[in-house]
């Protein structure tokens, strides 16, 4: 297992990155986007130095270097393998440069160098292993795999994914190997679909067929969890360079090849997204996009569809499968964390689009991560190298650390370009292509991004959920039993593109804050919280981030700046000098004030026209939160029912 000292993030200082920032945006400021947008798709021939112009001929001469060496590896015809370090000149951004674990293997036997000759993987002569990001960048635009978007804080490439703008969880099958380990321990049913091992294998000789007839691919090898006590050595093979851009964004990188010496990795993902399962009838699937996961080979095969959250949100998945075996059992979450300058940590629970990566980024806290952490022995942990934002109505007002953390080695997904003359311009306002634009980029991108990625055990658990019925307040205050009621009933709404077939938020209750992941059974996970709240004495609450003044299509969305108003005073600890007031039919406490807060916002009844449909409307979602809860009833250690609504 490597030291942690050689897979954590580094930078300058422990809480900062300004420099780099800096850096980053001098570094984009020279050069025009039409020039890197002229050269996509160009094989054999480049543009002259007269046509780029003089601001960019060091950016040329960059190009026409890269170009020329990998044409180099294409064309080559030896019989001897041979291996190449990184073309580019290491960038001056000393965070950025500071993981280059690249290679580039060239020749009969560059698969076996490259380790994918185990998987069976043999065609192609050239692999590109763990590109630095300027090598990504450039490979990008070379085989014309999206557009490079001037975003206000530098030059950023954007793709995008197809009709697929979101995960697809019907498509998520996993195989149930009769009498395994993962057999008796998995909750199979509509979450964890099982298939056969015959249809795996079927897809997997697929999968490694197709890309035994490319003459290159991509792989990255990294790590998935912060602490090495539980780290998971995770291992892609990709076609395309983007897809090996956002895996580096989104997971633990090696510092250099040395990180990588005699790397087996724990689970390998063969990504083959351009190909689809013809026969998926035949195979009993629900369409010819398939996402399959064998526990007991340690691999999975992807096909049909191009969105990147699925390369992420399965490693996640397995995560909530190993971690709670471990001994002792550690618990996986679906949550963001961040941590101030005391080492007052604290965690935020919550599904895609209810503000767990908007509120964890605080300009006056560190942030451990935004979306999936583990908590164990030591404390919390994030399991990812980065993060993964909604860019929908994003302005550098409302949000200024994603905003600001677009730029190069970030890449946009699915974001509307706007044709501006010689660049395109993002437009996080346009939602003609999805709801679900999103960007992907590197932890250090966030100026005060925690350097550990570990904290100590958190002082406060903040549940947020997305109420498309506009009953629940912006913030109230569980007792340990309400929490333990409402983090197993998981209420929000699916916002609208996050999943295929979502076009408007409804509501639903997901087990965990997180059900789409879990592979044991919720109360499982539920047990793992009872006792890390119990032993550490963190305190719970409910924060609403949906609608206020009425449901979905009568009331608004709450305000970014209401919900962090609500957040701070958990925070700072100034909730704690108002009064409360107990609501009759869920049991929870309300504050009666919080700075810079409404307080009729505060009691959600007071925003209405009617009163009495608000009446009414409490007392139907409390009916929904009691029926949900009823296949949870004798299950567990303790029976949580009794402490949710009363109808």
């Amino acid at each position: 297992m490597l030291s942690s000292s050689r897979i954590f993030l580094r930078t300058a200082t422990g809480i900062g990155g300004k420099t780099a920032l800096k850096a980053l945006i001098a570094r984009s400021s020279g050069g025009s986007t039409s020039y890197y947008n002229s050269l996509a798709g160009s094989s054999s021939s480049l543009p002259s130095p007269a046509v780029v112009g003089k601001k960019s001929t060091k950016k040329y001469q960059a190009f026409c270097s890269t170009h020329h060496h990998i044409q180099q590896h294409n064309q080559q015809a030896t019989t001897t393998q041979r291996r190449y370090k990184s073309a580019l000149p290491t960038t001056e951004d000393p965070i950025r440069g500071g993981y280059d674990s690249s290679d580039i293997y060239s020749g009969p036997t560059a698969c076996e160098t490259a380790g994918i000759s185990k998987l069976g993987i043999t065609g192609p002569t050239t692999i590109y292993k763990n590109q630095t990001f300027e090598e990504l960048f450039q490979h990008e635009v070379k085989n014309d795999e999206g557009k490079v978007a001037s975003a206000e804080y530098g030059e950023t490439f954007t793709v995008d994914t197809g009709k697929f703008t979101g995960r697809s969880p019907g498509d998520k099958w996993l195989v149930k190997n009769i009498g395994s380990e993962s057999d008796a321990n998995m909750d199979w049913g509509k979450v964890n679909q099982p298939t056969t091992p015959e249809v795996f294998d079927e897809l997997y000789e697929k999968a490694v067929n197709y890309f035994n007839t490319k003459e290159k691919c991509y792989v990255f090898d990294g790590f998935c969890g912060a602490n090495p006590k539980s780290q998971r050595k995770i291992r892609f093979v990709h076609e395309m360079a983007w897809q090996q851009h956002f895996v580096t964004n989104m997971f633990i990188r090696a510092n250099s090849s040395s990180d990588l010496e005699g790397f087996e990795p724990d689970f390998t993902v063969i990504n083959a997204c351009s190909q689809v399962d013809e026969d998926w009838e035949k195979h009993g699937l629900n369409s010819e996009v398939a996402v399959v996961f064998n526990v007991e080979k340690k691999c999975a095969v992807i096909f049909g569809t191009w969105y990147g959250g699925e390369n992420k949100k399965g490693i996640f998945s397995l995560m909530n499968y190993w971690l709670p075996m471990e001994d002792p059992p550690q618990l996986p979450m679906h949550c963001s964390a961040n941590v101030d300058k005391d080492g007052d940590s604290a965690l935020f629970f919550g599904l895609s689009g209810t503000g767990k990566t908007t509120l964890s980024a605080d300009p006056h806290r560190a942030l451990i991560g935004d979306d999936e952490h583990g908590w164990d022995e030591d404390g919390i942990f994030n399991f990812e190298g980065g993060c993964y934002a909604k860019t929908i109505n994003l302005s550098e007002k409302t949000e200024p650390d994603i905003y600001r953390a677009i730029h190069k080695d970030a890449m946009l997904e699915n974001v509307a370009l706007k044709d501006e003359g010689d660049k395109f311009v993002p437009d996080y306002f346009d939602t003609s292509k999805t709801e679900n634009g999103r960007v992907s980029y590197p932890i250090f991108h966030i100026d005060n991004y925690h350097e550990p990625q570990m904290a100590g055990h958190p002082n406060n658990i903040i549940f947020l959920s997305c109420d498309a019925f506009g009953v629940l307040p912006p913030i109230a205050k569980l007792t340990p039993e309400q929490a333990m009621y409402h983090f197993i009933s998981g209420y929000t709404a699916k916002v609208a593109g996050t999943e295929r077939g979502i076009t408007e938020p409804s509501a639903t209750f997901s087990a965990c804050f997180g059900a789409a992941f879990l592979t044991h059974h919720p109360t499982r996970y539920a047990e793992l919280l009872k006792d890390k709240l119990e032993k550490h004495n963190a305190k719970a609450w409910i924060v609403n981030s949906g609608w206020s003044g009425g449901p979905y299509g009568v009331g608004e969305r709450m305000s970014i700046s209401t919900t962090r108003n609500c957040v701070n005073a958990i925070l700072d600890g100034t909730i704690e000098d108002t009064t409360w007031e107990k609501d009759q039919v869920f049991g929870w406490e309300i504050p009666a004030s919080i700075p810079d807060v409404d307080p009729d916002v505060l009691h959600p009844r007071n925003t209405w026209s009617d009163p009495k449909e608000y009446d009414e409307a409490e007392k139907k979602l409390a009916e929904m939160y009691v029926a949900n809860f009823e296949k949870y009833a004798g299950k567990g250690d303790t029976d949580y029912t009794q402490y949710g609504p009363k109808v």
